[in-house]
């Protein structure tokens, strides 16, 4: 499994929105592979396909890092059909690393998508789960969970910030 590159703040890619994927093809199946390798071996929890310089709706995420046994989690063309309630926990991003900030996001989210079977999957997460649902959506939005803090702490994180996207 090849380990690809993971873009880094001030990467033009990290902002588009990512196109819609309309045939899983081989080409798919082994960026799915690889986005697994490279979480892996980043020790992420989830990474969206634009975090690896492809504009395209696919993400993954390390279930295992919940619980042990469970097989990760690749889904195509999310969309999410419900939210429910709130919480705040710090989080941060592979794609800025060093910063964690709190940010409030769905207690619980329905996400509804594809498989590399084309089948249709409904993913129900609740906590940290859905934390990183949406956390992986947004990046499919060209969002970074910097813009949902407020302007003041935007502000104090803008020198580590123009830091990462000099590199």
């Amino acid at each position: 499994m090849a380990v690809l590159p993971i873009r880094i703040y001030g990467d033009s890619v990290l902002r588009k929105r990512a196109k819609k994927i309309t045939k899983v093809d081989e080409r798919i199946r082994r960026l799915a592979s690889e986005m697994l390798g490279t979480l892996k071996n980043a020790q992420g929890i989830g990474l969206a396909a634009n975090q690896v310089g492809e504009a395209l709706r696919l993400f993954v995420i390390d279930r295992s890092f919940f619980q042990a046994e469970e097989s990760p989690l690749i889904v195509i063309n999310p969309e999410i059909v419900n939210s429910q309630g709130d919480q705040t926990e710090e989080e941060g991003c592979l794609s800025i690393p060093g910063t964690y900030a709190d940010v409030t996001r769905p207690l619980k989210l329905v996400v509804k998508g594809i498989d590399l079977n084309e089948k249709e999957i409904i993913v129900e997460g609740k906590g940290l789960l859905s934390r990183v649902l949406a956390h992986e959506i947004d990046h499919l939005n060209g969002i970074l969970f910097i813009d949902h803090l407020s302007s003041i702490r935007r502000k104090l994180l803008s020198k580590k910030l123009r830091k990462l996207s000099a590199k």
